[in-house]
């Protein structure tokens, strides 16, 4: 069969899965960049200054997928995986107030965390109350007037309608067989599937998160650690002919 010279300009569909289980994770389709980077130095033994003996070291290598559109799944590769459906986080609300002296607060407030203050003074000009049963309830009644409307801050606990990733030292990223899609073509114009095999890649904990209201829309660059699998598979390429 004759050599037919090919070129590559498709960035790469990711198919992650399970290392342990090959139950699949996430598929990824909206990377614009993926890079395999691969590498395998040697030692020498010298004689009078000279290299006469080489001894090879083991390949190691990086992967990386970079993306400016994602899903919020992405980011639990970089931890243990889980997404939970509980989240606490704050919250700063208007509230109108329907009776005088009492502000009718949002069922998941967490108690010991809510705090009223007078109109465009968050956190500043505090009303004096206590909280019980979904009502804060001013020290003097007169301090909340029935139809103003008056800043609440509060912790929020969700069990609906949240995700979350957790990222702390007792959560430690999987090992993942990941598959990188391509397609080459060929100099009839012809398409070539074509795939990197990975066969263990451990996400990095490393990564840097952006926010900015000018510029590109923010980039996250996520970097696997290429380790070999339990049967020494490393690295493969494969070209689909059919």
């Amino acid at each position: 069969m004759p050599t037919i010279n090919k070129a590559n300009r498709q960035v790469c569909d990711v198919d992650i899965r399970d290392v342990s289980t090959m139950k699949p994770v996430l598929f990824f389709e909206t990377a614009n960049t993926t890079t395999q980077s691969i590498s395998a130095d040697a030692v020498y033994a010298m004689s009078k200054g000279s290299r006469k003996i080489a001894f090879s070291n083991p390949m190691t290598g990086t992967a990386t997928i970079e993306a400016q559109v994602y899903p919020f799944e992405f980011y639990s590769l970089m931890t243990d995986g889980v997404i939970e459906s509980t989240a606490s986080y704050p919250v700063r609300e208007l509230i109108k107030c329907t009776e005088a002296g009492i502000l009718a607060i949002p069922e998941d407030a967490i108690a010991g965390t809510v705090f009223a203050f007078c109109k465009g003074s968050f956190g500043n000009d505090e009303i004096s109350g206590t909280y019980s049963e979904n009502r804060f309830t001013a020290s003097n009644a007169s301090d909340i007037a029935v139809g103003e409307e008056y800043e609440v801050g509060y912790i929020a606990s969700k069990s609906s309608g949240v995700k979350k990733i957790s990222f702390n030292n007792s959560r430690l990223p999987k090992s993942y067989y990941i598959s990188m899609n391509t397609v080459e073509k060929d100099e009839n114009d012809i398409l070539t599937p074509y795939k990197i095999i990975l066969y263990k890649a451990q996400p990095q904990r490393s990564f840097e998160l952006s926010q900015s209201s000018e510029g590109d829309p923010a980039s996250l660059t996520m970097t696997f650690d290429l380790l070999s699998d339990k049967d020494n598979n490393f690295i493969d390429m494969i070209e689909i002919e059919e």
